[in-house]
């Protein structure tokens, strides 16, 4: 499965390597694609191993906001 999450305060490949280790290091995610332009991160994952509530709290906790 493939969820599209709005991230705001992303600015450049610092952010884009934070968010992106973050959610690989929870298990059931397989591919993160960050998009800095538009402030998205689209993430590949098994929805039965990790949830989108989980994803979102890993984002969060590198300091970005999810809306």
């Amino acid at each position: 499965m493939t969820i599209t999450i709005n991230v705001k305060g992303m600015t450049c490949n610092h952010c884009k390597m934070a968010v992106t280790n973050a959610l690989k290091e929870l298990n059931g995610v397989k591919n993160v694609d960050v998009h800095l332009e538009n402030g998205t991160v689209d993430v590949e994952y098994d929805e039965a191993k990790v949830t989108v509530e989980k994803m979102k709290e890993a984002i969060e906790e590198q300091g970005y906001d999810v809306s």
